[in-house]
């Protein structure tokens, strides 16, 4: 910047100056000018003075030395936080990162609580009737019959008349002998006309209990003769003929109660047998006569007793035990 800027910029004050103490002279006292520093250029005066600076400066000296650098000035203080910024967009997701190792199988839960009965299923189709399974052994024969009766005796037939006498003298000729008599009818023969026997093994046989108008099972066929008396089912007999049938029957139970023989469903009262107590068998004998033919013969524990009948197994001992029915034609 030129001096005589410079000294536009001062302004001008005059100052007395007087001489130091000590030297007596006449003190003249004189005016002297100085400069007072002026106020601080702005920053158009400033670029506005340096161009004018340059454009009066002679040419370009060469660049002096670097100094030292300057010590480091203190650090300012830190300004006020200024305001928060807009948020920026948001970036694109980043790709997913590897998935982790399944950590290690936890403990057992405690058991859920038990949850309802399901609604019962369907009943399965009945499946087809299997092979017919062997024949079982045949058991021991069985204790002869009893002797039937001896049937009556015919009436004796009439005695045949006798020849006439010849008339005395001459001896006449014999008479001839008379015809016989008819002879009375042949009794019918003694014995037995038929026979069978069955019999049922406890155990498998009669597994349950025998209730009250229930009968008596004899699943297993003894000796039998011809075809008058037969099977119907595990507890019915047929008896084919017209006749007179002597029944014995003998069933081991568990409990006191009664048997008795039934024809054609209707009970026969004169063939109840029981007991009171004990451990005993119950056995039965009668003879029951038939009007029609194939007629139904069973034992059955009677109607309106209270008590089931329980068929014993191995009856005193390991072996199972044997209950009989002994039919036999005796007419």
């Amino acid at each position: 910047m030129s001096c005589p800027d410079t000294k536009k910029r001062c302004k001008r004050k005059p100052i007395i100056v007087c001489h130091p103490k000590g030297k007596k002279k006449k003190r003249h006292p004189h005016k002297k000018h100085i400069c007072i520093k002026c106020p601080p250029l702005s920053g158009q005066q400033f670029l506005s003075g340096l161009a004018e600076a340059i454009v009066e400066a002679g040419p370009q000296g060469l660049a002096g030395a670097l100094g030292p650098q300057g010590l480091t000035g203190l650090v300012g203080a830190i300004g006020a936080l200024g305001p928060e910024g807009l948020a920026g967009a948001l970036g694109p997701q980043g790709v997913a990162g590897l998935v982790g190792a399944i950590g290690s199988l936890g403990p057992e839960g405690l058991a859920g609580a038990l949850g309802p009965q399901g609604v019962a299923g369907l009943v399965g189709a009945i499946g087809s009737l299997g092979p017919e399974g062997l024949a079982g052994a045949l058991g021991p024969q069985g204790a002869a019959g009893l002797a039937g009766a001896i049937g009556a005796l015919g009436p004796q037939g009439l005695a045949g008349l006798a020849g006439a006498i010849g008339a005395a003298g001459v001896t006449g000729l014999t008479g001839a002998t008379g015809p016989a008599g008819p002879a009375g009818p042949v009794g019918p023969a003694g014995g037995v006309i038929g026979f069978a026997d069955f019999f049922a093994l406890m155990p498998p046989d009669n597994a349950a209990t025998v209730a009250p108008n229930t009968d008596v099972s004899f699943p297993q066929d003894g000796p039998i003769s011809g075809t008058a008396i037969t099977r119907i089912n595990a507890s019915s007999f047929n008896l084919a003929a017209i006749g007179t049938y002597q029944v014995l029957f003998q069933v081991n139970a568990n409990e006191a109660g009664q048997l008795l023989l039934t024809l054609n469903g209707a009970d026969l009262a004169y063939t109840v047998v029981g007991r009171a107590t004990g451990t005993s068998q119950i056995v039965g004998m009668a003879l029951v006569q038939t009007t029609v033919i194939n007629s139904v013969l069973t034992v059955r524990n009677p109607a309106g007793n209270s008590t089931a009948l329980t068929i014993t197994p191995l009856a005193g001992g390991t072996r199972s035990d044997s209950a009989h029915l002994v039919i036999m034609q005796i007419a």
